[in-house]
């Protein structure tokens, strides 16, 4: 809870007023049994009516200013323990933000969005109990048992009996139900995971026509959680009626001892009735605590989890202030691995071994290999989503470990394999990196993308952008990308396969758009398609991890078998024939200059 208190800590202020306050409302409370008391006894047995009059008046106003505590009461908590979640949930997602993937893949998706709506709502419901009900339980508690003390000093062990058998039912049912909701979250989080699965993955579902095998996965999840949540339940139903069995035998037994005291002349009709409600306001005191236990097992659960994400520190730390390169003469964007080796978390095998290779400003790098040969992991590296096992990787001589975060990303334009789009307009999604950008910059990377079919939607680049891009076609979700990608403007730009879902037509007038505003850029392209590499002045050969060739097209066509093989799944008997010509003669011709 520690960790989750602090969030309370900027409404310390609203917390002493909703304290003073319930500490009025207690007041009235515990005055109104007592002053019956004494109109009973004085007033109406001793039939005195100035006495019942001047009593009651007061009793009118001791209940408005209790009244008027409770509505303020009311007032404040909604507003500190809103505010509290507001907070609480801010924090989280802020903390999620600076999350690698090795952290969201050790937590899940679906366990975050789990913590940070159902874990903090736990959490609100129960200080909304805790500081409307249960702050005033131990004030009235601790101020009823006095006042009945001096009402019927003879009748408290009455009460205590009551109470004894109340907690004995609180124990019982922690120790039953507590283990239970640690279990109730856990299930949450898996019928969160299923039911994501299922939406993200609906079109292979009904591609594969596997709607009943999800449906029992789904029938699964639900009965788990279904099942524990109706032994909670069932739990918590035995409690009112084994409560309220409490309450009445406890008013049935002041009633019993009451009796006997007023008939042996030892007590008053009015104070073994303020008696009986002093009873009442500690046994309702002590169900309030009840309730209270009942919620803090969850909340506590909840609270822990909520605290796992806060307290989480990313694997991959930025320095506040980047490090000043030691040689000035480097171009700006130029990328430098050395000996580059990156292993997956737990994984036994690197992905990648000793990657050596310069990708200069004014030229295109390319890779190419094989399916799973380590092309997109490579440059993920770049950006840090992971950090390398080994080696170095420098940007202008200065490891990219060593760069502040905006430093680091200012240089990068980033164009991911699967197109990512956000809700709101086509506008928005160009803008995303660089908002200050000028509505003819909009357009003109948006023609230079190939995003012609912006002026085909409705309301063009004010059209709306479903959730996730759902509405535009994977092309289309592509040539946004990339068009938001050069609306930045960086110094790098990097296209993870992000020509797949384009035509070749469309493919190669992009390629040839792009000329002109990556002269003075270092571009590095990982592609599975030659042409779209073909004119690149470096284009390096992944296969199961490592570097096996490195030169132009028509280098690799001459001196690397990995490339061949890639070439001849790609081109016809004749194109190949035809490029292997061009090869020899461009090998020759380069030999000749030497």
């Amino acid at each position: 809870m520690k960790t989750v208190l602090r969030f309370f800590l900027p409404f310390w202020w609203q917390l002493l007023l909703i304290l003073g306050l319930t500490s009025v409302g207690v007041w009235s409370s515990l005055q109104l049994p007592s002053l019956m008391a004494n109109i009973v006894n004085n007033g109406i047995i001793g039939q005195d009516q100035s006495y019942l009059w001047k009593t009651g008046e007061w009793m009118l106003v001791v209940t408005l200013i209790g009244s008027a505590a409770i509505v303020c009461v009311g007032f404040l908590v909604s507003r500190t323990v809103t505010g509290f979640s507001r907070n609480l949930r801010a924090a989280i997602f802020a903390k999620i933000l600076s999350f690698g993937q090795h952290e969201i893949n050790g937590f899940s998706t679906a366990s975050l969005i789990t913590r940070s709506t159902n874990d903090v709502a736990q959490l609100e419901r129960m200080w909304l109990m805790m500081l409307r009900m249960s702050l005033q339980a131990p004030i009235m508690a601790v101020g009823a048992i006095w006042n009945a003390w001096h009402q019927a000093a003879n009748m408290t062990w009455t009460i205590g009996t009551g109470v004894a058998a109340l907690f004995i039912v609180v124990i019982l049912l922690f120790i039953f139900v507590m283990p239970k909701f640690q279990i109730m979250q856990k299930l949450v989080d898996k019928l969160n995971l299923v039911s994501r699965e299922n939406l993200t993955g609906l079109r292979v579902i009904r591609a594969f026509n596997n709607e009943k095998y999800e449906e029992k996965k789904f029938e699964a999840a639900n009965g788990d959680i279904m099942k524990v949540q109706l032994f909670v339940n069932r739990m918590l139903s035995l409690m009112q009626p084994a409560v309220m069995l409490i309450f009445n035998g406890m008013l049935l037994l002041i009633i019993w001892v009451g009796a006997s005291a007023v008939n042996d002349g030892t007590t008053q009709i009015g104070n073994v009735m303020a008696f009986m409600q002093y009873a009442s306001q500690i046994m309702m005191s002590f169900m309030f605590l009840v309730m209270l236990m009942i919620f803090l097992p969850r909340a506590a659960v909840s609270s822990g989890r909520i605290a796992e994400v806060l307290k989480t520190k990313p694997v991959i730390q930025f320095p506040r202030k980047s490090a000043e390169a030691e040689d000035t003469s480097f171009a700006n964007g130029r990328i430098e691995f050395r000996d580059v080796t990156f292993s997956y978390p737990d994984a036994e095998t690197p992905i990648l071994n000793d990657i050596n290779f310069v990708a200069k400003p004014g030229q295109t790098t390319a890779f190419i290999g094989s399916t799973g040969s380590g092309k997109s992991t490579l440059i993920n590296l770049i950006p840090r989503f992971y950090d390398i096992s080994a080696g170095e990787i420098a940007i202008d001589g200065v490891d990219v470990r060593e760069l502040s975060a905006p430093d680091l990303i200012a240089k990068i334009g980033y164009v991911p394999q699967k197109g990512v789009l956000f809700s709101g307009t086509v506008e928005s999604n160009i803008k995303y990196g660089a908002p200050d950008i000028t509505d003819k910059e909009v357009k003109d990377v948006a023609k230079i993308a190939q995003a012609d079919f912006i002026d085909e939607l409705d309301g063009k680049f004010k059209a709306r952008i479903a959730q996730g891009g759902s509405n535009v076609s994977g092309g289309q979700k592509q040539r946004l990308s990339i068009a938001r990608a050069l609306a930045k403007n960086p110094e790098i730009l990097i296209f993870d396969d992000s020509f797949s879902a384009l035509d070749y037509k469309t493919d190669a007038t992009l390629r040839e758009a792009l000329k002109p505003i990556t002269r003075d850029k270092t571009v590095l392209i990982v592609a599975q398609r030659i042409s779209t590499i073909k004119q690149a002045e470096q284009i390096v050969v992944l296969d199961e991890g490592r570097v096996v060739g490195k030169g132009t097209h028509y280098d690799l066509l001459n001196n690397c078998e990995v490339y061949q093989e890639i070439a001849k799944s790609q081109f016809s008997e004749s194109e190949m024939a035809d490029e292997m010509a061009a090869a020899e003669k461009f090998a020759k011709t380069k030999k000749e200059r030497k």
